[in-house]
């Protein structure tokens, strides 16, 4: 019972940290530029600072002391961390994907190296398989950060059962840190529920991907023997379906349409399902519920209640749920400002409403992929 309580302190803890230094970082964010114009593919109608990512990994760090004893999940935090200062670099001055990708490859490669590892085939094979998936995963959650509340309110459901079957599986450093972030991910949607003030930006989304896609490895070494294929792909699908439906859906869509994949759209599964009348708040509950159920079928399957095969099964049908609504109107360019004067005069309309701003400057990077 003091164990309960005690991680759910840290929880609140990360909540109230995070949701304190929330809007500190907005007006930080608007006094340096550093917000999302709206225009082209975008769905927020003004601009909309970043920082928000920020917030939550100063949330997560009060997990610090609780972990410390765990050189797995402490390698876990440091790549978090690691990842969500290269997505800030990103949110100031957007990077080459191919520096992204080479960034994330060697933290996620220096995190298997420090005991993520998937037991798929019992060789060194599994070193890059499971570097492979958390760069994949990642970035899937990044591109899952495209409306209102959509990836918080997966991140905090997700999260919630993932930290479950940690616990449950005797990993509870690993539970200990999902709950932090689920409550520093809480935190950060009092801020970015519709209509959003605060958006997390790249630095939020590839910290809260690479959090949840390396404790899901961690879960799955824990749950799985060598080589069992279809436990091992519920241990790692379930608990990020929804990011990897989203994915799975743009990239599908792109292609099929001739369209870069690096090209923001609207073809992502919440703008589909705004296409079929739901609103951005409902969209965000809905993706939230189905993040929750996909982890509870994995924690089920962890924990020997449910068949891997049935649990695959259910979540199959689930993404085809997902993924059946209809596209959004198709759009082939991304359309930007007018040009600086418009950029600044928006970014001093947000200085003006949230304090007092020295200066204006405004950021082509965009929230939305």
């Amino acid at each position: 019972m003091a164990l309960i309580a005690a991680v759910a302190g840290l929880g609140l803890l990360a909540f109230a940290v995070t949701s304190g230094c929330a809007g500190p970082l907005a007006r930080v964010a608007v006094t340096w530029g550093l917000t999302d114009l709206p225009g082209g593919h975008k769905t927020h109608a003004r601009p909309t600072p970043y920082l928000g990512g920020l917030a939550m990994a100063l949330g997560t760090l009060t997990a610090v002391p609780a972990i410390a004893g765990d050189t797995t999940v402490t390698a876990i935090v440091a790549g978090a961390l690691a990842v969500a200062v290269l997505g800030l670099l990103d949110d100031i001055v957007p990077q080459p994907p191919a520096t992204r990708l080479a960034v994330e490859t060697v933290v996620a490669g220096a995190v298997v190296l420090n005991g993520v590892c998937v037991p798929l085939t019992g060789t060194w094979l599994d070193l890059v398989l499971t570097t492979a998936w958390l760069v994949v995963i990642t970035n899937s959650f990044n591109l899952l950060d495209n409306l209102d509340g959509t990836l918080g309110g997966v991140a905090v459901t997700g999260g919630s059962a993932l930290a479950a079957t940690a616990f449950l599986l005797d990993r509870p450093a690993a539970g200990v840190l999902l709950v932090v972030v689920c409550g520093s991910a809480l935190g950060f949607l009092r801020h970015n529920w519709a209509p959003a003030k605060l958006f997390m930006g790249d630095s939020g989304s590839l910290f809260l991907g690479f959090v949840i896609a390396s404790c899901a490895a961690v879960t799955t070494s824990m749950a799985t023997p060598t080589g069992a294929i279809l436990p091992v792909a519920a241990g790692l699908l379930l608990p990020t379906l929804v990011a990897t439906v989203d994915t799975a859906v743009v990239v599908i869509s792109r292609h099929r349409g001739g369209r870069p994949l690096l090209l923001g759209g609207l073809d992502h599964v919440a703008h589909r399902l705004r296409a079929a009348g739901l609103g951005t708040r409902l969209i965000a509950t809905s993706l939230a519920f189905a993040a929750g159920l996909s982890g509870l079928l994995a924690l089920a399957v962890s924990i020997g209640l449910l068949p891997a095969h049935l649990a695959l099964l259910g979540a199959a049908a689930l993404g085809l749920a997902l993924a059946a609504a209809p596209p959004a109107l198709r759009q082939t360019r991304q359309r930007r400002p007018a040009g600086p004067e418009f950029a600044a005069a928006n970014c001093c309309a947000v200085g003006a409403r949230s304090g007092s701003v020295s200066h204006c400057a405004a950021s082509p990077t965009s929230n939305a992929r």
